[in-house]
């Protein structure tokens, strides 16, 4: 499962597609998001008036929102790598630290023909690193100073040629598109709490005949508004989490050095959180771990599973099993996420599922 082959083609296809899918979902987003709050808005006391009044108002303002939209899209594709690194607080990289993220990422790039990419640094403490732009005159890798402080020279190797491979495998430009929905839909919900906490009279249900049309037209409204943000969900979870076996593959393609990656993962593990950086930006990272019900819409495959797509495919070496951090003792109770993960079916039907059946497997065995 795990080669740094295997559908990359079509992986870099797919990609393109979503790319386009996600374009085209925004612009289709943003109407649904202005009928609703139209619907939430309106003083009509009849439903048909208010749902009429607001389809007029959002076919009217239609060519308004078709280009804000368009204007957004280009916002984000030319300036992308400036928003990010204002959002996280990045700087360009220097002094040592950029001497040692060039003497590890120029060979990576020259053996495949790349343009070095330009190198940025968060003054954060977590372990995380990702990559930003869409063309090869914008591609920038952001680190840590927690990663380059906590892991060595081959480990940071390792995630260096795993953002590489995100770069060479299109999922940087699908994942800039996705922060824009998801910026939209963080600007909405916004806009939706403030027009509640102004019209609370409007929102609640009455008994009244009068006013039971304006009710109706109001739950309406926040339920086309709820709509929409499901589909943003939906739009959101349609990024594959196979994007990561594949970077990890390429990864090892790079550095021939499967070990290091893992070694890389498992120091990473629970230490990747950037506080106070957008879902969206995360979403992006090398880690994104969801816990609880969020885990069901996670980006990310768990750790555990990448480490054993590794070992299985790709000739890595199964760490020691009591060094992993934070490994419950015998007969202890399983942390609930950890609990599903094993629980879960073995039928391989989801992405990187074979890598994630072979540790439910072992996990299984060892818990018997």
């Amino acid at each position: 499962m795990l080669t740094s082959g295997f559908g990359l083609y079509g992986h870099i296809r797919a990609n393109r597609i979503r790319s386009y899918l996600l374009v085209g979902g925004l612009f289709l987003l943003i109407p649904l998001l202005f009928f609703g709050l139209m619907l939430m808005g309106g003083d009509s006391k009849h439903l048909s008036k208010s749902i009429s009044s607001a389809y007029g108002s959002t076919i009217s303002a239609l060519p308004m929102l078709v280009l804000a939209t368009a204007a957004w899209v280009g916002i984000g594709y030319w300036r992308n790598v400036a928003i990010i690194g204002r959002v996280v607080g990045a700087r360009v990289a220097s002094g040592d630290d950029e001497r040692r993220l060039s003497r590890l990422i120029e060979p990576l790039c020259i053996s495949r023909g790349m343009t070095t990419p330009k190198l940025a640094i968060v003054p954060s403490a977590a372990l995380n690193a990702f990559a930003s732009g869409v063309n090869p005159s914008q591609y920038t890798i952001t680190v840590t100073q927690g990663l380059l402080d906590g892991l060595d020279d081959r480990e940071l190797e390792g995630v260096l040629a795993h953002e590489l491979t995100h770069i060479r495998n299109d999922d940087v430009r699908l994942m800039i598109f996705a922060v824009l929905i998801a910026g939209v839909v963080s600007f909405c919900g916004e806009m939706l709490f403030r027009m509640m906490a102004h019209a609370r009279g409007r929102v609640r249900i009455s008994r009244s005949g009068g006013k039971k049309g304006g009710s109706a037209a109001a739950l309406l409204g926040l339920a086309a508004i709820v709509l929409a943000f499901v589909l943003a969900l939906l739009i959101r979870m349609a990024l594959s989490r196979s994007r990561e076996f594949m970077a990890d593959a390429g990864a090892v393609e790079l550095t021939k050095d499967p070990d290091a990656l893992i070694s890389a993962l498992r120091k990473i593990a629970g230490h990747s959180d950037l506080d106070g950086v957008p879902s969206g930006v995360m979403d992006m990272c090398f880690e994104n771990k969801k816990n609880g019900i969020g885990d069901l819409f996670a980006t990310h495959p768990a750790i555990e599973a990448r480490i054993a797509a590794l070992v299985e495919s790709a000739g890595g070496t199964m760490p020691d099993l009591e060094a992993l951090p934070e490994r419950p003792a015998i007969g202890a109770a399983l942390p609930p996420d950890v609990a599903n993960f094993v629980a879960a079916p073995v039928d391989g039907g989801t992405d990187g599922s074979a890598a994630e059946d072979i540790l439910r497997r072992r996990m299984r065995a060892a818990l018997a």
